[in-house]
């Protein structure tokens, strides 16, 4: 399999959403992090796909402001964290009052360690905590969609509630144990990179080269 990955910079602060196919051709896709609804409605028509599933990295406010209006306008099914899912369900309580976050009710809880079968793609779900509590990544065919776990050049924020350094680092040295170096990395924000190349190079990881 070669996935065919679209990656779109949206919202406020510049959030990856990305549209996974299992190629180019395919008619179905996933979509993880719907952050602008009606600019991933265009792109869908554009990739003449439609969405079967929408997979959510963590409950952060600026990951979730499109998936109200998605998953109405899809009828895809919504995958979050079970531990998370009240950041959805309660968005108004949780996000900046600009962000105008519509609340919705996730169809599909996940814990990590799951596999998901969507779109002709295999999805392995996994647990990683450190920027939120129940932080998930997705890893299918060679590429890791990190959220705000790993980016190039740097890694998740932890001078906020519920995130640990500890347990961030201890996140990105098992997925550098789980899988090989030349694993793409596609974050919740900025550029693709490989998981080789932050292990090299990321200033943030210094402990983990030690």
């Amino acid at each position: 399999m070669s996935l065919a990955v679209e990656r779109y910079e949206l919202g406020f602060i510049g959030t990856n959403s990305y549209i996974v196919r299992a190629a180019t051709d395919a008619h179905t896709a996933v979509v993880i992090d719907p952050v602008d609804a009606e600019r991933l409605q265009a792109e869908l028509k554009r990739l003449d796909a439609t969405c079967e599933a929408i997979l959510i990295t963590h409950g952060h406010w600026d990951h979730l402001t499109g998936v109200a209006g998605l998953a109405e306008a899809t009828g895809a099914p919504v995958h979050i964290a079970a531990e998370e899912r009240i950041l959805l369900e309660d968005a108004a309580q949780w996000a900046p009052e600009f962000a105008r976050i519509r609340p919705y009710t996730p169809d599909v809880l996940l814990d990590g360690d799951e596999t998901l079968e969507l779109a002709a793609i295999t999805f392995e779900t996994l647990r990683v905590p450190g920027h939120s509590p129940a932080h998930l990544a997705y890893y299918a065919d060679g590429c890791l969609f990190s959220g705000d776990v790993l980016f190039a050049g740097s890694v998740g924020r932890t001078d906020i509630p519920g995130a640990s350094w500890e347990q961030l680092v201890e996140s990105i040295r098992m997925l550098s144990e789980r899988f090989p170096p030349e694993t793409t990395v596609s974050p919740g924000h900025g550029p693709e990179t490989t998981l080789g190349a932050e292990l090299a190079r990321n200033p943030f990881l210094a402990e983990l080269r030690a």
